[in-house]
Parts: C-alpha cells; sequence; structure tokens
C-alpha cells in the first residue's frame, strides 16, 4: 500500500525525447502524484531513461514488458499494478505531450466526485492545436457515431486524457476488455456508463505531439468503427426486446 493516492499511467513506445518533458511537467504541475512508466520495450532506450529517472525520485516506477503489444494493453497492466498498490485515482496520460501536465489538477479536482473524468477537447472550453482539417472531422465524427450508436452523453468518448476512480475499475470485468486506441477508450467509457457510474468531462487544450511520430493507424480506427457498431447493435437490441417483455407483461 502507499500514501499518495494518485498514479498517472504514461505507456511509452519510443518516447525517448518526449517522456523527460512530460515526467517533468507532471513533477511540476502535480507533486503530489505517482508516475508509472510503462514501456514496451522501446529500442531508442525509452526504457532505460525511465528506470534512471525512478532511481533518483521515488514517485517514479516502471513496468518493462517485453514486446510492443498495445495501448489497451498497457494501460490495463498499469491499472492492475496500481489496483494492487493501493491507489484511489489512476490517470491516463501520453508520453508525447499532448496532454499537457498543467491540465491534469483540473482532472484530479473532480476525482472524488465521479468515476471517471475525461479531459475533453469537444466541449465548451476545450480546443485543438495543430490538428489539419481531417483529424479534427474524423474525432468529432467519431464521437458523433459513438454518442448516436450508444446512446450517451459524453461528448469526447475517444480521448484519452483521463482519470478513474479506483472502485469504479475494481467494478469492471477487466479482462474482458481488448480493445485497442480509440476503441480502448470508448470501451472503457461505455463499462463505466453501463456499471452506473458517474462520468464528468473537463475542457482541455489538446496540443499535437511535438516529438516522435503519431501512432493512430487505420487499422485502429476500423477497429472503433466495427466494434462501436456492434455495441450499439446489442444495446438497442436488448432495448427493443425489454420494450416488447414489458409490453406483454413479462
Amino acid at each position: 500500500m502507499v500514501d499518495v493516492t494518485t498514479l498517472v499511467i504514461i505507456p511509452t513506445f519510443n518516447e525517448r525525447e518526449s517522456l523527460p518533458h512530460q515526467v517533468d511537467g507532471v513533477r511540476q504541475a502535480s507533486p503530489e502524484v505517482d508516475i508509472l512508466v510503462v514501456d514496451d520495450n522501446s529500442p531508442d532506450g525509452t526504457g532505460e531513461w525511465a528506470d534512471q529517472r525512478a532511481e533518483d525520485d521515488p514517485h517514479i516506477h516502471v513496468l518493462h514488458r517485453t514486446s510492443k503489444q498495445g495501448l489497451g494493453a498497457a494501460y490495463l497492466v498499469g491499472f492492475a499494478w496500481g489496483l494492487e498498490h493501493g491507489y484511489q485515482t489512476l490517470v491516463e496520460m501520453d508520453a508525447d505531450g499532448s496532454h499537457q501536465a498543467k491540465q491534469l489538477p483540473s482532472l484530479l479536482a473532480l476525482a472524488d466526485g465521479n468515476e471517471l473524468v475525461i479531459g475533453s477537447r469537444w466541449v465548451p472550453g476545450g480546443s485543438v492545436v495543430n490538428w489539419p482539417m481531417h483529424r479534427k472531422w474524423l474525432s468529432t465524427g467519431a464521437n458523433t457515431y459513438v454518442r448516436l450508436a450508444l446512446g450517451i452523453g459524453v461528448k469526447d468518448a475517444t480521448a484519452g486524457f483521463r482519470a478513474y476512480s479506483a472502485d469504479a475499475l475494481r467494478g469492471l470485468d477487466l479482462e474482458a476488455v481488448e480493445s485497442q486506441g480509440y476503441c480502448f477508450q470508448v470501451d472503457m467509457c461505455w463499462r463505466v456508463i453501463q456499471n452506473g457510474g458517474r462520468v464528468s468531462e473537463v475542457p482541455i487544450e489538446f496540443v499535437e505531439r511535438e516529438y516522435g511520430q503519431s501512432k493512430m493507424s487505420g487499422d485502429i480506427i476500423r477497429e472503433a468503427l466495427v466494434k462501436v457498431t456492434q455495441w450499439g447493435a446489442r444495446y438497442r437490441w436488448r432495448q427493443v426486446t425489454g420494450a416488447s417483455r414489458r409490453r406483454n407483461g413479462a
């Protein structure tokens, strides 16, 4: 068990250039939190840098995985580690600087009253910086589709800067989560809502990465489209069959 209540989980793969800036930002903005770097055996030395930093700072911890296994799997490993070590709030945060550390306190300010707090680009006050128009269309279109398919009010269900309560994560079947990328974020949000959890959105300024290359791919987009469609179809079917049973007195 730990005295610190919040763990910021930062997955990495070839983030040697950006990770030091993000770690420094978190330590400055929220010095009371701990950081867990989950590295997928980065060939550029990211994991080795994290190990060296952890030797000098007791607030920093490192998990090493043997290969690149995806964003969702990295967060699930981080959640398991954080729950095992007694943290009460677990934060998802990218290593590339697109999630600005200075905005972390605004998420944590609502963590006590919600099972999930999302740093949102698409609520009033939220914004994106250095995004081409097609990226904005993709993100806003995807989130509109999620709201329509799943019948939820969350404006930015694909966002990756978020804080979960430990109780919310314990209440989910995390072993059943197999999604990655955008789809992982939607999947987790949907599970929290389906489990009766409260979700709040905080406006953030999302800044396109300054270092390295984006890991967005067509496969990630296709996975999200297919799975959200499947979840939405099952959800609507349950609504229809449930209403039919009620009309028939079942």
